[in-house]
């Protein structure tokens, strides 16, 4: 073949490698080296040693340019392909074939020539070691990896086979790094609360570490301007071992002038239904001397609605703690040994119970795997009646009036486990949805409390004393909510508190109504100062006009002082009396205000803020559980500054990183045991 005669011509060789561009070639007697122009590092020169050892080298030289190993990376791909080629040249041409046939597909061609631009463009790139670092400090901030990452072995090898230019820094420089971070994203998150219109809400949760040190956790809730559900972390504070109500409240006043938010904030949500009032107190006298609260602060102060069904059900459990611990021991003994559940099996097949539940014993730390185990129980009745009569081994044995006992509460602990699901698992979780599921819990515990069996009539008085507590604070707060959602408005309130107080439902319900009416007039009060030019601050809307020349300035005064109190009445009014909007699954209530900001202007900047209100504080993960909120080992370990810098950034960098849930929380925390 021509191209085979060609190619056996022989041609003097040359040194054609770009890698000659980095040595020089000595000859010594019969030897020839090859020295590397950047480190004079002697190599073999010979024809016959190739050129792959001196491109390693170049790869591994501290002294030479990375403009320089890229050049070098693009040449070998270069040679790469070039001799993919020659060599299909000499194969036979049945071998030829099957290789055209291997390579010839489009998509590992592309996928080629991808890879091949890919290295090429690292040619015009310098590597930067100051970008580097910073990016380094954000992926230990987001991934939440711990600061001495950067002194671990196996990631100092990585990173230089990755990056031999990367100049390796201690631990205590990488900190360094993530604070400069965190301040450059807080600015970032000052001036975008203070550029909202609306007002913001603050959840305050409780921390503690398995050191038994304490912290607290300030989260803005708000809706913003695109009305959207949002949330971000501001503080995470270490408090003193001493610290008292006192303290805690000057703490909390003090994050809020930190953000210059006082005169923004609508209402505050403790994750504790037991904080002291004084300590809400303290705050409201602090922030109503700037600014007077809406409404005189009725709704200002709010507790968490799961953290209150926890409590119900602690009373709960408690007084079922002895026939709790029977079924314990009668779930211990069927599973003690493969024998005995063999024939609890039988015996319950025997008697026909066609439940395929396995028995399950529950976890000290949620109360919720209590009830599945309460649950799965009950319906093996029967099965353990009838163990009790032939096993003298079985000592766990429950009477008739503890099983009728462990019945009914398995139901009351239903209806917990059911709200607490829907409250924990709402992705959009406005204030607006709790109203119907804590009115239920309320019809439930009146009823409970007028059962005959003095044990659970008892249990139930107990539960609902601390219910009746939580309802006082948060009622008009919830009923209000439910309002302003279009499905509901005042009718909801109506239905259930019909059923709620009876023969004084309709005085309750002129309270509320009367609630909503004052807020409104307080919100019209605020627009009106936005038109003349004097709003309150965190209380805005959009001026008229902002032409200086605006010969009609005077008309647009005079308009509005005409007909202000029409408007206003008309604004809340018009909402109430139009049909309520149909229910259905796919309603979105923010997505409704949205569109009919036009149509309500000031109710609807009242709804805004309303609605972001915080109800719960507790996150999906920590909803069942018996322990508070544990910080890990990891964080707890670190200073305080430092702590609060990587637990508020990692919450900012993953907003922006991601379509982010609103209601989780950063996975902090770690299980009480």
């Amino acid at each position: 073949m021509e191209v085979s005669n060609e190619l056996a011509i022989k041609k003097p060789k040359r040194l054609t490698s770009v890698v000659w561009n980095h040595f020089q070639r000595i000859r010594k007697a019969d030897v020839c080296y090859a020295v590397c122009v950047h480190c004079d590092k002697k190599l073999s020169g010979s024809s016959n040693s190739g050129t792959t050892h001196l491109r390693n080298h170049l790869l591994r030289c501290l002294k030479r340019s990375n403009y320089d190993v890229s050049q070098l990376l693009v040449a070998k791909k270069k040679k790469k392909d070039t001799s993919l080629s020659l060599a299909s040249v000499n194969v036979s041409y049945d071998e030829a074939q099957r290789k055209d046939e291997y390579i010839k597909p489009t998509v590992m061609k592309s996928d080629l020539e991808q890879r091949k631009d890919e290295v090429i463009s690292l040619g015009s790139c310098r590597f930067d070691q100051e970008r580097s670092q910073r990016d380094l400090a954000r992926m230990i901030i987001l991934h939440g990896y711990p600061l001495t990452m950067v002194e671990h072995v196996g990631f100092k090898r990585f990173v230089k086979n990755l990056q031999p230019l990367f100049e390796f820094v201690p631990n205590s420089s990488i900190e360094v790094s993530c604070m400069e971070f965190y301040l450059k994203e807080k600015q970032k998150v000052y001036e975008m609360i203070n550029r909202l219109h609306g007002r913001i809400n603050l959840a305050i949760e409780m921390w503690s570490s398995p050191e038994n040190a304490e912290y607290m956790c300030l989260i803005a809730h708000y809706i913003d301007e695109d009305w959207k559900l949002q949330q971000k972390i501001l503080n995470f504070v270490t408090l003193d071992s001493s610290h008292t109500e006192d303290v805690l409240s000057d703490v909390i006043i003090n994050c809020l002038m930190e953000w210059d938010v006082e005169y923004k904030l609508f209402a505050m949500t403790f994750d504790d239904c037991s904080v002291d009032d004084d300590i809400v107190l303290r705050i409201k006298d602090r922030i109503s001397q700037n600014r007077p609260l809406l409404s005189n602060g009725q709704l200002f102060d709010v507790r968490s609605a799961v953290h209150v069904l926890n409590l119900i059900v602690k009373d709960a459990m408690e007084t079922l703690q002895e026939v709790t611990e029977k079924v314990r021991g009668s779930v211990s003994y069927v599973k003690s040994s493969q024998v005995i559940q063999g024939k609890f099996n039988d015996i319950a097949q025997q008697i026909g119970i066609s439940s395929q539940r396995n028995l399950i014993l529950d976890s000290s730390t949620r109360w919720n795997s209590t009830y599945f185990m309460l649950e799965t129980v009950i319906g093996y009745k029967s099965a353990f009646c009838f163990l009790q009569e032939h096993d003298p081994a079985y000592t766990s044995a429950l009477s008739d009036i503890e099983w009728e006992w462990a019945r009914s509460i398995t139901g009351y602990l239903k209806l917990f486990v059911e709200i607490t699901n829907i409250f924990s698992g709402d992705k959009c979780p406005t204030a607006n949805r709790y109203f119907p599921e804590i009115c239920d819990v309320h019809i439930q515990l009146i009823e409970w409390c007028k059962n005959p069996d003095d044990f659970l009539s008892s249990m139930a008085s107990k539960m609902k004393a601390k219910f009746d507590k939580y309802w006082s604070k948060c009622s008009l707060a919830l009923a209000v909510a439910a309002i302003l959602d279009p499905r509901f408005k005042m009718k909801l309130v109506e239905y259930y508190y019909s059923q709620i107080y009876g023969s004084t439902a309709l005085d309750r319900i002129k309270e509320v109504s009367d609630g909503i009416k004052e807020l409104f007039n307080a919100y019209s009060i605020c627009s009106t100062l936005v038109d003349q030019g004097s709003a309150l601050p965190g209380s805005s809307l959009p001026s008229t006009s902002t032409d200086s020349r605006d010969r009609l300035k005077g008309f647009d005064k005079f308009l509005h002082e005409s007909s202000q109190g029409q408007s206003a009445i008309s604004d809340l009014d018009k909402y109430l009396e139009e049909p309520v909007f149909p229910r259905n699954c796919d309603f979105n209530i923010l997505n409704w205000w949205k569109v009919h900001t036009p149509r309500y202007p000031i109710l609807s900047m009242m709804a805004r803020d309303i609605l972001g209100t915080p109800m719960s504080t507790v996150s999906p993960e920590l909803a069942f559980g018996v322990g508070g909120r544990v910080l890990d080992s990891y964080r707890s370990s670190l200073n305080p500054d430092t702590r609060q810098a990587l637990i508020c950034t990692r919450d900012w960098l993953q907003l922006e990183s991601e379509d982010h849930n609103p209601s989780s929380a950063l996975a902090l925390y770690v299980e009480a045991n």
